[in-house]
């Protein structure tokens, strides 16, 4: 389906997007992650966290200098480090508080659906989809997605246009003149979608690291102060 002023559909970034933006420690983080070492005892996990640490920072460089994706296991790989993906429960345990949908979204996704446009999500991630999806499922949000991809499952990263292309693809549009990007980060949402052409709301509520920030801060076509607002800009684009 086209809708008839120009706006097929909307796909949005997840994190600090769809979920508001948390701080995070990090170094609990690597603690955590630690923990799914293979063979590793309690005094390990103080030794393996600050390589853990290093190697995320390497594989997210990788995102934002080369545009090439990572998984869990590239972490531990990097970090020379075996681990046991029946162990990441503390991870992912660690992770929940900062993974819940913004309650606006539901409302948000009916409306554009309603309208007749596709919902989609991409999102930078080493995470596996199941993940991902469990979260939209267990917020009551899953139904309202045409189509999602995660940056784990696929070559590139954003702000690569094979990204987002592959993201229309997931959607079922081909035009991304005809698309619209949601999303926090200046450089691998906005920049990069205006770079794969199509239209980008800025959501301006995060605060992007400065070794996360990438080499370039693209100018959205509208800011949303908040999700409800979306649909304001997005209706003027119709």
């Amino acid at each position: 389906m086209t809708t008839p002023g120009g706006v097929d559909a909307v796909i949005f970034d997840w994190g600090g997007t769809l979920t508001r933006w948390h701080d995070v420690d990090f170094h609990a983080e690597s603690l955590a992650l630690a923990q799914a070492v293979r063979g590793a005892r309690d005094h390990d996990h103080a030794v393996n966290a600050p390589r853990l640490h290093e190697a995320g920072r390497v594989v997210w460089g990788w995102s934002r200098d080369e545009q090439r994706s990572a998984t869990i296991a590239d972490l531990f790989d990097v970090a020379g480090l075996e681990h046991d993906a029946d162990l990441l429960s503390a991870y992912y345990e660690f992770w929940l508080p900062h993974t819940e949908t913004d309650p606006e979204v539901r409302p948000l996704l009916e409306g554009l659906r309603a309208a007749g446009i596709k919902v989609g999500v991409l999102s930078n991630t080493i995470w596996p989809r199941a993940w991902h999806v469990g979260f939209f499922e267990r917020d009551g949000v899953a139904d309202l997605i045409d189509g999602d991809v995660y940056t784990s499952e696929i070559p590139w990263t954003k702000p690569s246009p094979d990204a987002f292309r592959a993201a229309m693809e997931a959607v079922g549009v081909s035009d991304p003149a005809r698309c619209v990007y949601v999303g926090d980060r200046l450089y691998d949402d906005i920049w990069g979608a205006k770079s794969a052409g199509m239209r980008a709301i800025h959501i301006p509520h995060s605060l992007i690291p400065a070794e996360q920030a990438g080499h370039t801060e693209g100018a959205p076509d509208g800011v949303a102060a908040s999700l409800s607002d979306v649909a304001g800009l997005v209706a003027g684009w119709f």
